[in-house]
């Protein structure tokens, strides 16, 4: 069979995307994942790519098997196999090609590595840092007020970075104490803000002057405040701190999970607050709460290791 040229294999690419946006409500950054992840394993074949429907399961094999020898993250592994999966299921389903060749290839077992988060006391340390450290003189006097409301929001929702710098100053509905998150596929949900968020949002507002349909958090320029600052913002409070390891945006949204389970929230409404499709997502932060409970119990139970010693009971007399 002849072999296609790059523009007529990206015409399939594209209506990809276009399908994932209108069918499965993919947000900007899932499509640009996937498109990469098709651009990089044709890019990989080489001169082995004729069509997509010519794609057999030893070809995704050996991709997979260069991929661990790169030792790339598992992470990513992961995500470039959901993305050449989803498009081949989409070609099934169209009716481009009989059976989709990925079915036929397995993953190794992920690991799932215990979410990393904050105990209560390195909590408050770092949600006291903005005003801890000393600010630069151009800097803006709302900018300590702005960090702090971002942590604030951070620990008192676990919204997701992007749901972050997405708001608007109206999302936030002071009145029923809930603040309202553009999530995953476009989905949106309430969820409650406690006191100390909305007091210190409150008063960044005034003190930036935002209001109206304007982005909440904005940088010293006036724009829309990105992730990668609100990165690097969180770096340097870390770097001031006395916390000994590193923490991102997301390892918050894991401390505010945590936390909540481990006072005795319902799992599912665990759930419903983070805004994952599946329990089985919010279930690794119960393997966190069980650590925990063991560790209590080993440290409080006289009888829990055999190594302490265990007093001798005297006999009750009669």
């Amino acid at each position: 069979m002849e072999k296609q040229t790059a523009s007529s294999e990206d015409c399939l690419a594209d209506q990809f995307i276009r399908y994932m946006k209108a069918e499965r409500n993919a947000s900007v950054l899932t499509m640009a994942a996937y498109r990469r992840s098709l651009a990089q394993f044709r890019e990989w074949m080489g001169d082995r790519f004729t069509t997509w429907q010519n794609c057999i399961p030893q070809h995704f094999r050996s991709w997979l098997y260069a991929a661990m020898e790169q030792q790339l993250k598992p992470s990513t592994i992961r995500l470039r196999f959901a993305a050449l999966r989803s498009f081949f299921n989409y070609l099934v389903r169209y009716g481009e090609i009989p059976v989709n060749p990925l079915a036929e290839v397995a993953l190794p077992k992920a690991h799932h590595p215990l979410p990393v988060h904050l105990n209560i006391k390195q909590m408050e340390e770092l949600l006291s840092m903005p005003f801890r450290v000393q600010s630069d003189k151009k800097s803006p006097p709302w900018l300590p007020y702005r960090d702090a409301a971002i942590l604030e929001l951070f620990y008192s929702c676990g919204m997701r970075l992007s749901e972050l710098v997405g708001l608007n100053a109206n999302a936030l509905q002071e009145g029923d104490n809930c603040v309202r998150v553009v999530g995953k596929g476009r989905k949106v949900r309430l969820i409650p803000v406690g006191d100390y968020a909305l007091t210190a949002v409150r008063k960044y507002r005034e003190m930036a002057n935002i209001n109206g349909v304007m982005p909440l958090f904005i940088s010293r320029l006036g724009k829309r405040l990105t992730g990668r600052s609100v990165q690097l913002m969180l770096e340097k409070y870390l770097r001031l701190s006395d916390i000994p390891f590193h923490i991102s945006p997301h390892k918050l949204r894991h401390t505010f999970a945590t936390h909540m389970l481990d006072a005795g929230a319902d799992l599912r409404a665990v759930q419903e607050l983070l805004g994952h499709a599946s329990l089985s997502t919010t279930q690794i932060y119960t393997h966190v709460t069980k650590t925990r409970m063991k560790e209590v119990y080993t440290e409080a139970h006289p009888r829990a290791r055999s190594t302490r010693p265990v007093q001798e009971r005297q006999p009750e007399i009669p």
